[in-house]
């Protein structure tokens, strides 16, 4: 036997011998009684244990129960364990005082990295070990999902997410993310996940999500990470068509519009991205998504020329309401306001006619000219795309007039473009300046709104 095979079956033997430890301490936590209603301080006893170890094999066990024990807390014990997890795991302040003392003596890399070490907080180690734990990845990013719905209530638990979101942004990585194809073949588990992480455009039933998934002219894919099995992080649907879409209910309903052969396409319409994991909020996934099934798609269909998002506009309808009481408008734009108010006024043809012509002046001013307090632009769609170096193409007036939609941007959808030669300078651009790449179509329909915030004639 050739010597360089004993590395191999050495790791294969010590992985089992971890695995067997882990499933022998989760049974034996079964069994103990304090267990089964466990409170903070038996948590921070685990985990201060837990740093304390010194042994892999001994960190797993440990490890392994300090989540179990986790995930049997209240939720006010759970807030109670964050809060201790804020004051007694954060940087020793005389552990930095020193290190940096000892950097202003020398300053030198070894001294540069002790004082790391020292600013470190104690957490950021503690989520390490427990990440050894079976699943433990995945304990972690529900971990944070618990965080996140505190963190309003209770500010000063602010940098135990930034610990998180910074050893997030390392383990998620894009060298880790697989993309994989989801059909009516992927197992069932998987799928049932697909139809409770859809965010945009609810999934009824299976044979709405076979609709979505098993017809010749849709795609859908998703990244997954490899310690987190087959929980998806983020999914993409998309629709084949002739020409760019500008309405969502076709879609959903499955009309082919004539296109009987994915081969006729030109376009991939991008109309639902959901991100999977709450606990991975502010982690980029939706940027590698998308260019990476581009490139998917061009392989396998390289005569499509276009790729395009139906996109939704969230909070539009209520920066409208917000223009109504706005004197910058004329009282022509503002009287036209009001009839948003008028239950199933898409179908007065007359009241219809009126508000397209208000409110799509307005739609391009609120995507192009309205920007945060970080001069960035105000819609969360908007920001995402166009930071991904997408140009903001076409408003498409009553692209979705669901009730969801209706309520949400009186029916307003919108066309993002992604132009596989003017992306990286979209992005640039974006990122630097916070320029917004637009389509000389809304370029003058936000002329307009601009003309009209001055009383000017925009004839």
């Amino acid at each position: 036997m050739r010597k360089d095979r004993y590395p191999l079956m050495n790791m294969t033997f010590l992985q089992e011998m971890f695995n067997s430890i882990t499933q022998r301490d989760a049974l034996l936590r079964r069994k103990h009684p304090e267990t089964l209603t466990p409170d903070h301080h038996q948590l921070v006893k685990a985990c201060q244990a837990l740093l304390a170890s010194d042994g892999e094999a001994s960190s797993i066990a440990l490890a392994s129960r300090a989540l179990a024990i986790y995930q049997r807390l209240s939720e006010g014990e759970k807030r109670q364990f964050f809060k201790r997890l804020a004051d007694d795991f954060a940087a020793e302040p005389q552990q930095i005082d020193s290190a940096y003392q000892a950097y202003q003596r020398a300053r030198d890399n070894h001294t540069l990295q002790a004082l790391f070490e020292a600013c470190e907080p104690r957490r950021q180690e503690l989520f390490r070990r427990l990440n050894l734990a079976t699943d433990g990845t995945y304990d972690l990013v529900k971990m944070r999902e618990d965080l996140l719905q505190l963190l309003r209530e209770e500010p000063n638990l602010a940098p135990i997410d930034d610990d998180f979101a910074h050893l997030f942004g390392s383990w998620f990585n894009r060298g880790f993310l697989m993309l994989k194809r989801i059909d009516w073949n992927t197992p069932a588990s998987i799928l049932e996940k697909i139809i409770r992480y859809e965010a945009v455009h609810e999934i009824q039933d299976w044979n709405d999500l076979r609709r979505r998934l098993d017809a010749r002219d849709r795609r859908c894919f998703a990244f997954f990470h490899p310690a987190i099995g087959d929980e998806p992080l983020i999914f993409v649907e998309v629709a084949l068509h002739k020409g760019l879409p500008s309405r969502i209910q076709p879609i959903l309903a499955g009309v082919e519009d004539g296109l009987a052969d994915p081969d006729d396409a030109d376009t991939a319409a991008f109309f639902g991205i959901s991100n999977c994991q709450t606990g991975l909020r502010g982690i980029s996934f939706g940027n590698f998504l998308i260019k990476q099934v581009v490139q998917e798609l061009s392989q396998e269909l390289p005569q499509l020329k276009y790729f395009v998002t139906l996109s939704p506009v969230p909070g539009f309808a209520q920066w409208l309401a917000e223009q109504q009481q706005n004197a910058q408008w004329p009282d022509s734009i503002r009287e036209a306001l009001d009839a948003l108010a008028t239950p199933n006024w898409q179908q007065d043809k007359a009241r219809e006619e009126r508000l397209k012509t208000a409110i799509r002046p307005l739609a391009a001013h609120y995507l192009v000219d309205q920007k945060n307090r970080h001069g960035l632009p105000l819609n969360p769609v908007a920001r995402f795309h166009l930071g991904n170096g997408a140009e903001l193409h076409r408003i498409n007036w009553l692209g979705d007039v669901s009730a969801k939609g209706m309520k949400q941007a009186a029916g307003l959808m919108v066309n993002y473009l992604y132009v596989l030669d003017d992306i990286e300078r979209n992005h640039e651009n974006y990122t630097a300046k916070a320029t917004v790449a637009c389509s000389s179509e809304v370029r003058d329909l936000a002329r307009r709104a601009r003309k009209l915030a001055k009383g000017e004639t925009t004839k």
